[in-house]
């Protein structure tokens, strides 16, 4: 069956059949995004420029800042249009550059996680060796494992997704191509993707996920064995930003790719999707910020509001 996709493109219902609602989700997503632009920026600049936040956990919250930075920049101004006018189609080049660097960067995104999550027991569980462990040149590999995992993953579905013999009437039930929406708009036999989206789950949502509980589960025995309650603390500071992502990520990105097959839970899971694109990038660097000293006297120092010591 020939895919006649390519002149036409597709249109991205969204929530189409709820107009008041699209207006108020206009809103809310200009907003995060603004505040994802403004946050995410704000923790570049300061791991750059401040001395002090020049550590493993910084550069991996960088990544993970510059990453968000990409995933929203390229399905956001797509949704802005959708959802404010009555144009909701999208081109097929513009279907896959989207898909394509979407599955990229989530796929990256799930991976980094697990990789900080790492980071974290080192520091909590090996905090003698923590320098000798974590070194600078063994930074850039775990982040280059991680970015390119993501890109491998694309690369391998993305063309079998829009090779798809899609319905004649091209209509994606989502507000972004994400590959369950465009599975869901086949015409044809999906069992292969649907294996293929199946064991990419397991290897990209489940294993790393596994991981990161793992890690958590040790770091939770190590902080058990403190015996002060400010030592406790302050381990579980380190920690608690970083589980709070974990737990906002992973569960809106398995409620999207892992839902049950039925209308209720479609439509519950655009606002998981939606939540999982817009809503996690902006409230990263918030989770960072508040919940981190660090982060908040290079703020300060940045501002020139906090005085040196001599």
């Amino acid at each position: 069956m020939v895919n006649h996709t390519s002149p036409v493109g597709f249109i991205l219902l969204g929530f189409s059949e709820h107009p008041r609602l699209e207006k108020i989700l206009f809103v809310v997503v200009l907003c995060s995004y603004l505040l994802t632009l403004l946050g995410n920026t704000l923790i570049l600049l300061l791991s750059t420029l401040d001395p002090r936040l020049h550590s493993p956990m910084y550069f991996f919250l960088s990544n993970l800042s510059f990453l968000d930075l990409c995933f929203t920049t390229t399905c956001v101004p797509q949704m802005l249009v959708n959802l404010w006018g009555p144009t909701k189609t999208i081109s097929f080049l513009g279907c896959f550059v989207q898909l394509f660097i979407f599955l990229s960067l989530g796929t990256t995104e799930c991976i980094l996680l697990t990789v900080m999550a790492f980071d974290r027991y080192v520091a909590v569980c090996q905090p003698l060796h923590y320098a000798t462990i974590i070194h600078p040149r063994l930074c850039w590999q775990l982040a280059a494992v991680a970015w390119i995992i993501g890109l491998v993953e694309s690369v391998v579905q993305t063309p079998s997704t829009l090779r798809l013999p899609f319905c004649p009437h091209h209509q994606v039930d989502d507000f972004v191509c994400e590959v369950p929406a465009l599975i869901r708009l086949s015409c044809g036999d999906t069992t292969y993707n649907e294996i293929q989206m199946a064991v990419a789950s397991v290897f990209i949502l489940v294993v790393p996920l596994s991981l990161i509980l793992v890690s958590y589960g040790a770091i939770a025995r190590a902080v058990l064995r403190i015996n002060s309650a400010k030592g406790r603390r302050k381990a579980f500071g380190t920690c608690s930003s970083h589980l709070i992502v974990v737990t906002l990520f992973y569960s809106s990105v398995i409620a999207v790719y892992l839902q049950p097959k039925n209308p209720y839970a479609r439509e519950r899971g655009k606002f998981f999707g939606l939540f999982y694109a817009v809503g996690t990038p902006s409230l990263n660097p918030l989770i960072y910020t508040f919940r981190n000293k660090d982060v908040k006297r290079a703020f300060r120092r940045l501002l020139g509001k906090e005085v040196e010591p001599s």
